[in-house]
């Protein structure tokens, strides 16, 4: 069955293939600061920082310091984390066990 979701099509499919097909963190800055104002690279990476700080029990108060966010998106983020697809949670999840030797 085909997929009702109207942000799912080609051209995002093409977008996260590019994504997916990056191997290094070099890359990675490459690819993002073309694609990317400087502005939107921070604003994701202090979304991914926030949601990081949710998941480990922390206060808004205390993510509005450490990580000079507004309320509202803090909010918009637990939104997410608590309701959405699992994404912040299941990447967080992701790149703190690869980062743990075994």
């Amino acid at each position: 069955m085909a997929d009702k979701n109207p942000r799912r099509n080609p051209t995002t499919d093409a977008l996260f293939d590019a994504i997916l097909s990056l191997e290094t963190r070099e890359e990675c800055y490459n690819f993002f600061e073309d694609l990317c104002t400087v502005k939107e690279i921070s604003d994701m990476a202090q979304r991914l920082e926030a949601a990081k700080l949710l998941l480990n029990g922390s206060t808004y108060d205390q993510i509005v310091k450490a990580v000079e966010i507004s309320t509202a998106t803090i909010s918009r983020i637990n939104r997410c984390i608590q309701y959405g697809s699992g994404g912040y949670r299941d990447t967080i999840e992701k790149v703190q066990k690869a980062a743990k030797p075994e």
